[in-house]
């Protein structure tokens, strides 16, 4: 898994969440959406580029981390 944030330009409706599955939308100052969330592989991301962009949404930016957030990661298992 891959943790990835996407900025797009706009605010974004919070129902879109059920469509963008495992990503959140936050609203930022700057009239921009934050979506945020984990993407299984490189497939994902493409196929979910794809659909944002088919939905006209304008992409400003995208980045990639090799592993989720501290805030996002399971407790070890003991």
């Amino acid at each position: 898994m891959q943790w990835v944030e996407i900025r797009i330009k706009g605010h974004i409706d919070r129902d879109w969440s059920d469509y963008l599955t495992a990503l959140t939308p936050t609203h930022t100052d700057q009239g921009e959406t934050v979506l945020s969330g984990s993407v299984r592989d490189q497939s994902a991301l493409l196929g979910l580029m794809n659909s944002l962009s088919g939905l006209g949404l304008r992409i400003l930016s995208v980045a990639l981390k090799e592993s989720l957030p501290q805030s996002h990661q399971e407790a070890p298992k003991m």
